[in-house]
């Protein structure tokens, strides 16, 4: 499948709430729609250990249907930079996710990154697999997911 063709779903905000685990009580609460273009601003409210938590992204980087950005602004992390981009392949389009992150208290936090880079991967995991079903594309062919790094 082309990037032209994938790069829309990802396009469209509300498509989030679709793909991310069902255990993060995942809402997104500006308005929709969500015109997504660089400076866009999206809130949610969702759950992290059963914490309720506010996050408030900033679209920092929009280049369709190459890649794009989301920055937060606000929320559980000290920093998080998290870039999507979409490669053309042989098998169609390669999905690349990067998430730059710190976690915040310092030192204290450090102690928590295993967990929470495990969480992630599980989050991701799932979110590759929902994309999958929303694009209905088999398994074989089409989009390759993809990998996630973390930095």
């Amino acid at each position: 499948m082309p990037r032209e063709e994938v790069f829309p779903f990802f396009a469209a905000a509300e498509n989030l709430e679709k793909i991310t685990p069902d255990s993060l009580h995942f809402e997104i609460i500006t308005p929709q729609p969500i015109e997504m273009k660089e400076g866009a601003l999206i809130d949610y409210r969702l759950k992290i250990g059963g914490i309720p938590q506010r996050w408030r992204t900033k679209i920092s980087l929009w280049e369709p249907p190459f890649r794009f950005a989301d920055e937060q602004l606000k929320g559980p992390y000290r920093r998080w930079f998290h870039t999507h981009t979409f490669e053309e392949c042989s098998e169609g389009t390669r999905m690349i996710d990067h998430v730059d992150y710190i976690l915040p208290f310092g030192p204290l936090g450090q102690l928590g990154h295993p967990l929470i880079r495990m969480q992630l991967k599980k989050i991701f995991t799932h979110r590759n697999a929902m994309i999958g079903e929303h694009l209905k594309i088999p398994k074989e062919s089409g989009i390759v997911l993809g990998p996630v790094e973390f930095g």
